[in-house]
């Protein structure tokens, strides 16, 4: 079970659907990074589509670059990703669920770049 794993999602782990009261809740890892004062970036993508790739890999080269670049704080991508084996699902119907329920609950984009306020890595 990932911290993606949405409330009666059915997994490997969680063959019955995950239950909040037994396993919790998902969690929102880069809204709670994003309101952390020591992050610098924080941006959630998913590889769903080529296009959503090409997006990620922009994200992540972003963040790099970043640091690269000296940024106070922590850069986070979270990369939102279909996993037809342990879903138990084909992978084109995997790739469907991510983009019809899972992208509700976990909305794309970037939450935090600090970059955009003319730091010292604002070359985006």
């Amino acid at each position: 079970m990932a911290p993606t794993t949405l409330i009666g999602q059915v997994t490997e782990t969680t063959r019955s659907g995950r239950n909040a009261a037994g396993q919790g809740y998902p969690l929102q890892v880069s809204e709670l990074l994003a309101m952390l004062p020591g992050t610098s970036y924080v941006e959630r993508c998913a590889l769903s589509s080529p296009a959503a790739i090409i997006k990620a890999k922009k994200a992540v080269k972003h963040a790099f670059q970043l640091q690269i670049d000296g940024a106070a704080g922590l850069g986070l991508v979270e990369l939102l990703s279909p996993c037809p084996t342990y879903w138990h699902m084909k992978p084109p119907d995997a790739v469907k669920w991510l983009e019809k329920e899972m992208i509700k609950e976990f909305p794309l984009g970037c939450l935090k770049d600090n970059s955009l306020a003319g730091g010292p890595a604002a070359k985006r």
